[in-house]
C-alpha cells in the first residue's frame, strides 16, 4: 500500500513530525534517511541547548510550546527528553547589549516567560562563579532554560512512531520528486529514490542543512544554507558543575556547558569554506577559541582540549533566521519544516506537533505560525529579530 504521507530525513524533525501525524491516526507513514541510521546529520552533532529567551513572539511561543511538550514527554512518547532547567545566561559586554536584552523581556514575561530576569554582578556571581566579571554589566538569565538530550528525543519519537506503524528505511537517497501538472496546478504524486519510486500525495521535506537540494526537486526555491559550527570538549573536568547554566558571551559569541562532566567550547564564526556541507573539524579555528575561554573562565586554564573528540555541524539557516513551516508555494502536498538556523532540535516538539496540524487539519490550530509561512520572502515578510539572540 502506498504511503499516506513521505517524510524525507530521519533527523529530530522528520521523527517527530512521523510521530505527530501516528499520534493523530495518519499511521501510513514512510520516513526516508539516506543515512545507515537516525540522527547521522545535523541532530546527532548537536550541544543539546534549550531556552525560551528570544527576541520575537513566534520563537518565544515556539520554545514554550516545545518545553511544554518535553515536560510530557515520558508520557506521552516514552523516554527521557533529558529537559534539565538549569538556566541560560547572556552576558553583556557593554551597556548598550545589556539595554537591548532588557527591551527584550517586556515581550518575553507577556507571553508567559515570566521567570526571566535580569541580573546584574553579583547575582552573575552567584549563578556562574567561574565568569571573569571585568566589563560585564549585566545580563539575563532564565532558570527554566536549559538542556536537552537531542539523539533521545529523536529515537523515542521514532521509536514510538514506529510502534504506531509507521516504517522507516535507512540507505536509502532521495534521487527525484514527481509532479502531476493539472489545470495550471502543481502537486506531489511521488517519490523517486534509489531503491524505485513512491507513490504518495503527501511529502514532508525535512532535511536539515540539505533541504534546499531536495526542494529543487519540485522547483521549488527555497532560501535554506548550511553554516558550519565547531565544538570543542575539554578532558574530563571537575572545575565546572554539571548543573551550570549554558553561558553566553556576546561581546564576541563564546559560549560553553558542561556535558558528561566535559566542558563545551563553542565560538560561532563566519568564515568561508570551499565545501559549506564539510563538517570536517578545523584545528585552526583553536587558535582564536582558547584565549577567548581562558579570559572569560580562568579556570578554564586548568584543562585541555580533548582534540580527539572536537566535531563540526551544520545549521540550517534561513535568511531571517526562524523556521520556515508549511506547504511549500505552488506544489500542493509538498510541506517543509526547515531553516530552523540552530533552533531544530529545541523546537522540534511544536514544529512536529503544529506541521502534523497543518497537514491534516488544513492549518495549525495550536500556534500562529504565520510568522513561519513559506511565501514571507516572495513577500519582504522576513522575521526581524536582534542579532544579540
Amino acid at each position: 500500500m502506498n504511503p499516506d504521507a513521505v517524510i524525507l530525513g530521519a533527523g529530530v524533525i522528520g521523527a517527530s513530525v512521523a510521530w505527530h501525524l501516528a499520534s493523530r491516526g495518519c499511521r501510513n507513514v514512510l520516513v526516508l534517511e539516506r543515512g545507515p541510521e537516525p540522527g547521522v546529520g545535523s541532530t546527532g552533532r548537536a550541544t543539546g541547548g534549550f531556552r525560551a529567551q528570544f527576541g520575537t513572539e513566534v520563537n518565544i511561543r515556539l520554545s514554550l510550546l516545545s518545553r511544554e511538550k518535553l515536560r510530557r514527554f515520558r508520557d506521552e512518547v516514552g523516554g527521557d527528553p533529558g529537559y534539565r532547567p538549569c538556566g541560560y545566561l547572556f552576558l553583556a559586554g557593554d551597556k548598550g547589549q545589556l539595554a537591548a536584552l532588557r527591551s527584550l523581556q517586556p515581550l518575553q514575561r507577556a507571553l508567559g516567560l515570566t521567570e526571566v530576569q535580569e541580573v546584574g554582578p553579583e547575582d552573575i556571581r552567584r549563578i556562574n562563579p567561574a565568569v571573569r566579571l571585568d566589563g560585564i554589566p549585566g545580563g539575563a538569565f532564565c532558570p527554566t532554560d536549559g538542556f536537552i538530550r537531542p539523539l533521545d528525543i529523536l529515537n523515542g519519537y521514532l521509536s514510538a512512531a514506529r510502534r504506531m506503524g509507521v516504517q522507516a528505511e535507512f540507505g536509502t537517497e532521495v534521487i527525484g520528486l514527481e509532479i502531476e501538472e493539472s489545470g495550471g496546478s502543481r502537486r506531489i504524486a511521488g517519490v523517486r529514490t534509489s531503491r524505485g519510486t513512491i507513490a504518495t500525495r503527501t511529502v514532508v521535506n525535512a532535511a536539515g542543512a540539505w533541504a534546499a537540494a531536495v526542494a529543487r526537486m519540485a522547483g521549488v526555491d527555497l532560501p535554506v544554507e548550511p553554516a558550519r559550527r565547531q565544538i570543542a570538549p575539554t578532558e574530563p573536568f571537575a572545575g565546572l558543575p554539571e548543573d551550570m547554566p549554558l553561558t553566553i558571551f556576546l561581546e564576541d559569541g563564546f559560549h560553553l556547558r558542561v556535558r558528561d562532566s566535559r566542558v563545551l567550547l563553542l565560538w560561532p564564526t563566519e568564515e568561508p569554506h570551499p565545501d559549506p556541507f564539510d563538517t570536517t573539524f578545523d584545528e585552526r579555528w583553536l587558535a582564536g577559541l582558547l584565549p577567548r575561554a581562558h579570559a572569560h573562565i580562568p579556570v578554564l586554564t586548568e584543562t585541555r582540549i580533548d582534540r580527539a573528540r572536537c566535531w563540526a555541524g551544520l545549521y540550517e539557516m534561513s535568511p531571517d533566521k526562524h523556521a520556515i513551516l508549511g506547504e511549500a508555494p505552488g506544489v500542493r502536498g509538498l510541506y517543509l519544516a526547515n531553516g530552523s538556523s540552530g533552533h531544530g532540535v529545541m523546537h522540534s516538539p511544536a514544529l512536529g506537533h503544529l506541521l502534523a496540524e497543518i497537514i491534516l487539519d488544513g492549518e495549525a490550530r495550536s500556534l500562529d505560525v504565520r510568522p513561519l509561512r513559506p511565501s514571507r520572502f516572495a513577500e519582504g515578510r522576513l522575521n526581524e529579530e536582534i542579532s544579540l539572540l
